[in-house]
């Protein structure tokens, strides 16, 4: 039974680090298969921002230049998605960011860049660039109440605990009873 760290902390106070009540968990019976960390890798460079302007590359036609804002000042990007809406909320990564490759797959760290004579600093990410899942279609459009300039460690990231739940106890089968057991 896979349980969100966020969701127990709906219901109870947890005071420790997630691999440590990981272990608690176990040493009570309701063993912890495994620790999922989404966004484990995301640093402060990747911010929730907003869209003001789109507007289309001077030297490529398949290219846009989107301007975003995170509140705390504006950066124009180079993009090649095709998704780019004003006033959309997404996800910018500031130069120094560090993120997934799109194109091999591996870790990276985000270069200043110069594309096809246009400045680029930072870029729109994609569920890809940011290690959610293989989709590089477009970038990851966010709700419109996300708040501007927020980490998105802080706004998405998220701990997952896999437990392996024994028959004798069908009281774990739920949040609120891991909860209990977590309070316990």
């Amino acid at each position: 039974m896979k349980v969100s760290l966020r969701w127990l902390k709906d219901y109870v106070d947890i005071g420790v680090p997630a691999d440590e009540l990981a272990d608690k968990l176990t040493m009570a019976g309701n063993e912890v298969k495994g620790l999922q960390v989404i966004g484990g890798n995301w640093d402060e460079n990747v911010v929730v921002a907003q869209i003001t302007a789109v507007n289309p590359h001077p030297n490529a036609d398949r290219l846009s230049l989107p301007t975003v804002t995170t509140g705390a000042g504006q950066h124009t990007v180079v993009c090649g998605a095709k998704n780019l809406r004003v006033g959309d909320k997404v996800v910018f990564a500031r130069v120094g960011a560090r993120l997934i490759d799109g194109h091999t797959g591996q870790p990276a760290v985000l270069k200043p860049a110069k594309i096809r004579g246009v400045a680029s600093s930072g870029m729109v990410c994609s569920e890809k660039e940011l290690g959610i899942s293989d989709s590089h279609e477009g970038i990851l459009v966010l709700p419109p109440e996300a708040p501007l300039g927020t980490s998105l460690a802080d706004y998405m990231g998220e701990t997952i605990f896999d437990l392996e739940v024994t028959p004798n106890r069908p009281d774990c089968l739920s949040v609120t009873g891991i909860a209990r057991e977590v309070a316990a």
